[in-house]
């Protein structure tokens, strides 16, 4: 075989090796960058935590936050992480975290993590039971644990409810700061209660007091009622 051919030949080789390496190394890379949940800031990445409100009546609106479940999903990219939690009696637990994930950089496993993301809450909306109470702000307190912990540099806790906390005796909760900066905190499907109807002015009043809870502690408030606008709900 001619020489220059030969020599040609090798340097074809090693010059594919070459690119295959580099391409291990950079797949790696993201991978590494899709786990990262060692709370340095990823700042492109995402956090998503949503709150759904399990007390009472309110059980009968949860089949409304799939909605709002798949559009997050659709959304969210590799590196990207997503939390789905219950409001109960307390919520500020980890064992009121109903699924979560962070996505990752290759598409085949990141569409896995989302199948099995929708397959559990699925499981969850078929078997919810009503809670006696509302712990809106323990649930708001895990929140801001969790998404601190994946480091995401963009942070939103979507809150589906009637915004109504109802504390069981004991709990103490008003007392305690919300370090929201950072935060964009929606409040989605804020449905009207029986007492809102008779003065209006309840209603507005329990949105104005979360609002300032939320923009006192340094976070952004906004309220999202409409599910067929969901476009603006992660708009950073």
């Amino acid at each position: 075989m001619n020489t220059n051919i030969r020599l040609k030949m090798v340097g074809f080789r090693y010059g594919f090796r070459f690119l295959n390496t580099v391409a291990i190394i950079a797949i790696t890379g993201l991978s590494l960058l899709a786990c990262s949940n060692d709370g340095e800031e990823i700042p492109d990445s995402r956090g998503v935590y949503l709150l759904m409100d399990t007390s009472g009546t309110y059980t009968q609106e949860l089949e409304q936050a799939r909605r709002v479940i798949n559009f997050t999903l659709s959304e969210l990219k590799p590196g990207d992480s997503f939390a789905v939690a219950r409001v109960d009696t307390g919520s500020f637990s980890e064992k009121d975290i109903v699924t979560k994930a962070t996505f990752d950089a290759r598409p085949s496993v990141s569409n896995e993590q989302k199948r099995k993301f929708q397959a559990n809450i699925t499981t969850f909306l078929k078997g919810v039971k009503s809670s006696s109470h509302t712990d809106i702000t323990g649930g708001i307190l895990q929140a801001i644990e969790y998404l601190d912990e994946t480091g995401a540099g963009h942070k939103t806790i979507l809150i589906f409810s009637d915004m109504k906390e109802d504390l069981r005796e004991g709990y103490i909760r008003d007392e305690i700061s919300l370090n929201l900066s950072g935060y964009s905190v929606v409040a989605l499907n804020v449905t009207k209660l029986r007492a809102d109807n008779v003065d209006p002015r309840k209603y507005l009043g329990r949105l104005d007091g979360w609002k300032q809870r939320v923009e006192t502690g340094g976070g952004h408030w906004k309220v999202l009622n409409d599910l067929e606008r969901l476009e603006s709900l992660l708009a950073i």
